[in-house]
């Protein structure tokens, strides 16, 4: 028998469909900072922590891009120019189009 989740009352391993619906509330801003000796990140805000695994999110998006970078502080950070690959890879998780901005 599995645990069955407190939000929505589905078993949490197979039938829960508490993060599909977090995906959809979001409000993501993906932008471009520079860095140290000219270096460009992107940084990827605005994700819920509780709702959402970052870390595993964060994981995805590196091997998807082919880049490092790192999750903290409630942002991800990718090494590198990423804007459009991101937004890109984050509608292919599940995340709707409306609700990620670019700066």
């Amino acid at each position: 028998m599995s645990e069955i989740c407190p939000k929505c009352g589905l078993p949490k391993d197979t039938l829960c469909v508490c993060e599909v619906i977090a995906k959809e509330d979001q409000r993501i801003t993906v932008r471009t900072v520079k860095r140290k000796f000219g270096k460009l990140m992107t940084i990827i805000e605005g994700i819920n922590q509780k709702e959402i695994d970052i870390k595993d999110l964060s994981k995805k998006l590196k091997s998807r891009l082919a880049c490092g970078g790192t999750a903290k502080g409630g942002t991800i950070e990718l090494q590198g120019n990423h804007l459009k690959k991101a937004v890109e890879e984050l509608v292919k998780l599940g995340f709707a189009k409306e609700t990620i901005t670019i700066r």
